[in-house]
Parts: C-alpha cells; structure tokens; sequence
C-alpha cells in the first residue's frame, strides 16, 4: 500500500497514469487520511474518501480532478469524516437523492392530478415548462432553492415581466398541489420571490387601426387565421373559445352561438352579428371538420396563430396589441357606441359579485344590439371595410 502512497500536489496528479495491465488504480495521499484518486485506463480521475464505519469499509465519491483541486478534496474529505463521526454516512444521503423525485416528476403529476382536471389553460402550463422550466425540471425537489425560483423570474422578467409572474406563479402552483397530496414536506420554495407589478390593460384597437387593421385583413393569406381574427373582434369572445368554436355549437336560424363552458366555468350564449353570420355561411358550405376554424395539431382545431397576427399588426403599423385585445376592442366599442356596463358585462361573459344578478335578469335582445352596433360603428370607422 505504501508505494501508492503520496503527498498529493497539482502536478503529481496530472502525471500519475493507470499502470499497464490494470483496470483501475488507487494512489493514497500520504497528508489526508483516507483521501483516495481512483485513476481508470481512459485517464478519469476521482477523488474518494476510502474509510471504516460502523465496522465496515465505506467509499464515498469526493469530485473529480482536475475540476476539484487538492486542497478542496482535502477539505471535503475532513468534513466528511466529521458527519462519519456524527452517525451519517454520505452515500446514505445519495441513495435517498436519487430516489427522490425531481421537479420535473412532480409537474406530471400536478398536470394529471389536477391542471388536466381543473384548468382549462393546461396547454399553458405545459408551454410554460417547455420553454422555461426543463432545467428546473432535473433537479431534485430537496434542491430546489428560492434562489433557483428568483433567477428563472428575473431572466424571464428582462424581457416579459407578466410572462415571469406566470412563470412563478405556475412553480408555486405546482409545489402547493406537492403539499396537497402529501408529496412535499418542506416549505414552498416560492415564498418570498417578489412578482413584478403589473398594470391593468386598457388595449384596444383605435378608429385608425381598425381601418389598417381591416386593410391587412383582407391581404391575409392564411384564410383561417383571416376569418378567425375577424369573428373574435366581432364576438368579442375569448380566443381559445374561438379557437375551439365547434358547429354543433353554432345555431344560424337563431343566430346564436351557444359557449358549453368558459373561463368563468359557466356556458355563454352569444349573438352572431351580420358578418359574423357570413363568415360562418361561407365557411360551412366548404368544411368537413368538426371545428369552423380546423388545424393539423392533436386537438384538430386552430392552435395560437401568432405568426399571422404578426404579419397582420406589420402591414398594419400596429403595435403593442394582443390577440386578447381584440376582445376588449368589442367591450369598448360597446361602451363608445352607448352600451351600459351591464349589457357589456353580459356580452363578453365578465362575472361579478356586483353584477352577477343584473346579468342573469338580462336577454339577449339588448346584447345583440349593443354588439350590432359596436360592430357597424367599427367597420364604419374602418372605411366600411365589411359589410
């Protein structure tokens, strides 16, 4: 044993190789008690702790050189006799870590435990993961720190801070649900990372962007995409609504769209306006598929289309809006064209505790005035664009 044994520096280490014929080979330090360099044949070398516990010989895996130095081997090595000495043995902790679940375990869980059940926006959350949190998603949940939650926040909060609160928001979702279900013993590792503050949108499209709006409408090429952004200012309906608008749901005699459920979880019957009405004639005369607006994805139906809002708003010059805010656009034609916030309140579905039972008294006659003028009102200001 003696002749594998030397005082460990840089450069002895960088010199010693894996003697011919031997699969691996052990080199002792002569300072550090049990301090080990395990060499293989293809030159790897670790550092170990090779000792005595409880009667029987332990190896515990140090780091490996030259990314650890001599003199942090050494240190990690004291300090590990210290906890072998106190009754705890490292690999004992290891085993429980590799055993232990990892964030990215847990957040399959929560989706079909709970956000698959409970929450329509699912999807979101599961984009949310893919596009920030697969990193977050190989830890274990014992590692995961605050520190580790703030920095995914800040990063993302650089560029889009509401899109960071959602973020986090989502990691503390998923922790609650790991408390929940007895999964998770330890604090939430949220608590304490501050969100961003965000202000309320009050985004719509002005008299002057709509007439640009419906000029680059008309250039669309993406057919499904053009009908779908026009029936979702003129519905003022929420966007995965209309992604999702099946016919089964569509009435042309009553001129009624009847919503099964919305975000609120409550059914929502809307009245189709005049161009609303023909977009959907026209398209029922040349479909087979169960949705107005179909896509090639798994749902079958229309997914997200940025890439032509974005092409629109271009030709358009218009900047800072949302698909979201085409909604809003109806809501506040409404109001210019003399709506009362009740009737506005029951056209896009907003509930309150305040107005919840002015709505429910309410039918859909002064609803679809109110939205047959906000829509004549926006095509006239729009140059007539639709008739």
């Amino acid at each position: 044993m003696a002749k594998n044994t030397v005082n460990f520096t840089k450069t002895a280490l960088e010199l010693v190789q894996t003697p011919a014929g031997t699969t691996r080979f052990y080199l002792h330090d002569e300072r550090e008690s049990g301090l080990v360099l395990q060499i293989t044949p293809a030159g790897r070398k670790t550092f170990q702790l090779y000792k005595k516990h409880m009667g029987k010989p332990i190896r515990v895996t140090i780091g490996t050189f030259p990314e650890l130095t001599v003199e942090q081997a050494r240190k990690k090595a004291r300090e590990i006799k210290v906890d072998l000495i106190n009754g705890e043995n490292p690999n004992d902790k290891l085993r429980q870590q590799r055993q232990e679940m990892t964030f990215a375990g847990l957040f399959e869980i929560y989706m079909e435990r709970h956000a698959k059940i409970k929450k329509r926006t699912w999807r979101e959350d599961q984009r949310y993961f893919d596009r920030h949190l697969v990193a977050l998603g190989r830890k274990r949940l014992s590692t995961v720190t605050r520190q580790d939650i703030a920095a995914i926040h800040s990063r993302i909060g650089k560029v889009r801070q509401v899109h960071a609160n959602r973020v986090l928001a989502l990691i503390s979702s998923v922790f609650g649900r790991a408390i929940e279900f007895g999964l998770w013993e330890g604090l939430n590792p949220c608590l304490g990372v501050k969100m961003f503050s965000e202000q309320s949108r009050d985004r719509f499209l002005s008299a002057d962007e709509l007439a640009r709006f419906f000029q680059a409408l008309e250039q669309e090429p993406n057919g499904t995409a053009r009908d779908f952004f026009l029936v979702a200012l003129l519905t003022g309906a929420r966007r995965a609504n209309v992604l999702s608008m099946r016919w089964s749901d569509i009435d042309l005699k009553t001129e009624t769209w009847r919503i099964p459920e919305t975000k609120n979880g409550t059914p929502q019957n809307v009245p189709l306006v005049g161009p609303v009405l023909d977009i959907l004639r026209d398209r029922w005369k040349n479909t087979s598929s169960f949705f107005v607006f179909p896509g090639r994805g798994k749902t079958g139906h229309l997914l997200n289309p940025f890439k032509a809002w974005a092409r629109i708003c271009q030709a358009a010059g218009i900047k800072g809006a949302r698909i979201h805010d085409l909604r809003r656009t109806m809501g506040s034609w409404q109001a210019k064209t003399g709506a009362s916030l009740p009737i506005i309140g029951k056209s896009l579905n907003h509930l309150s505790p305040s107005t919840t039972s002015i709505y429910a008294r309410l039918d859909l006659d002064p609803v679809r005035s109110a939205m047959e003028k906000a829509a004549t009102a926006m095509l006239e200001a729009a140059g007539g664009g639709k008739k």
